[in-house]
């Protein structure tokens, strides 16, 4: 008797290409390739399947991203690859993307490929990582702001009915109204959720305030851990206090805060919190509704800057890790760099990392370490208590036997 195959109720892994767009004019911080390569991490992590890329450069900004030339190829790609998402590596105006959707929808129009920026596949990372309430609040107010401006695509429909009705100018009758109505309740109803998640992360930062105030009045020093994502943050975490926090090779594999109590070599306490990691074009979206946890960056006593030292973009890396800090108000806060993933670093025969980039050169505070084999660890916590020593946060007592004579 033949078996009946059974069927999988897991949905079908969607197939994308990846699109970039950068100005001709100025200096670029990141290679756009290096860009995309990033981008297809964050795809992968979504659960996407990257079939192609392509790239431009734009003398300006234009209406559909890219220009006519290499919109016709990229509808091409996709009509070929059986494409039903194309990816942008930045945030798109509403104008773009509707302009985009329309331009790349299916042959005889039946159905939209969908079209998605590097902002909402962050968003869509994030979801898909927030464990606590705190986490899902967080998400959820960055993808309603993000939707906000976006609602008038989700009416596209009715300019297609006004165009089918040939009804000119005014549109056709009973198609103008309707829409725009809903479009307004729309948006009456998103901003209401607005504000109510608003109010509600006002509270989670009310509670994490006092929290902070009773670790101040301990006077234990909080080291705050930073970093790009996936630079070995959660494991060094793990490493330093067995936290069993979630560590995988996967972008943004935690985002709700952790902090432990861990001691110096000389026994004095600190608390070490594990914050969210940061990326190359971070939606300002996120950065806003993630405030309450950033903040617990902002009022620490020093800041622990994990790099992944073999990636080859680790100086563009640590760039944007910097400037984040520098707009959060940061950039007076004692700091020391942990250059993490030694074990992955070739030895030369004098004992020297030969594949060491310019940036572990750079800062007098940094240690070499490997947050999985343990490597470099008590050497990091030595240089963590000399620096708030240096800073006035920690000190140690000195008992002195009494003498015999």
């Amino acid at each position: 008797m033949a078996r009946r195959k059974m069927k999988t109720t897991r949905p079908k892994q969607e197939r994308a290409i990846l699109v970039s767009s950068t100005p001709k004019r100025g200096r670029l911080l990141w290679n756009p390739q290096d860009s995309l390569d990033e981008l297809a991490e964050l795809a992968r992590t979504a659960g996407a399947k990257v079939l192609d890329r392509v790239s431009q450069r734009v003398p300006k900004p234009t209406q559909e991203y890219v220009g006519k030339g290499k919109l016709e190829e990229i509808k091409r790609l996709c009509e070929e690859l059986d494409v039903d998402t194309v990816i942008c590596d930045d945030e798109l105006t509403p104008t773009q993307q509707r302009n985009l959707e329309n331009a790349l929808a299916y042959s005889g129009g039946h159905a939209e490929r969908k079209v998605i920026d590097r902002t909402a596949l962050i968003l869509d990372v994030f979801a898909s990582r927030a464990r606590t309430r705190e986490g899902r609040l967080q998400v959820e107010l960055a993808q309603q702001e993000y939707l906000l401006p976006r609602l008038a695509g989700q009416w596209s429909h009715l300019d297609r009915l006004r165009g089918g009705a040939g009804g000119g100018a005014g549109g056709g009758i009973g198609t103008r109204g309707p829409g725009e109505t809903q479009i307004e309740t729309d948006r009456r109803l998103v901003r209401g959720g607005i504000q109510k998640l608003k109010k509600d992360l006002e509270n989670v930062r009310r509670h994490r305030r006092l929290h902070r105030s009773k670790r101040t009045s301990n006077g234990i020093p909080v080291v705050s851990l930073v970093g790009y994502t996936n630079a070995g943050k959660s494991t060094l975490l793990n490493r330093m206090t067995r936290a069993g926090v979630r560590a995988e090779n996967l972008m943004f594999s935690t985002l709700d805060p952790v902090t432990r109590r861990i001691q110096l070599p000389s026994g004095n306490p600190v608390l070490l919190t594990d914050t969210v990691g940061f990326i190359h074009k971070l939606p300002t979206s996120l950065i806003a509704a993630f405030r309450a946890t950033l903040e617990e960056i902002s009022e620490s006593t020093l800041v622990l800057h994990v790099v992944d030292v073999t990636h080859r973009n680790a100086p563009e890396q640590v760039t944007v890790v910097e400037s984040i800090l520098d707009d959060m108000g940061m950039n007076g806060v004692p700091t020391v760099m942990a250059l993490n993933k030694a074990d992955l670093l070739t030895q030369s025969a004098n004992g020297h990392m030969d594949n060491l980039p310019d940036i572990a050169s750079g800062p007098a505070d940094a240690v070499l370490i490997s947050a999985l084999k343990g490597e470099g660890i008590d050497d990091l916590l030595k240089k963590i208590e000399s620096r708030l020593a240096l800073d006035g946060a920690v000190h140690s007592d000195a008992f002195l036997a009494p003498s015999r004579a």
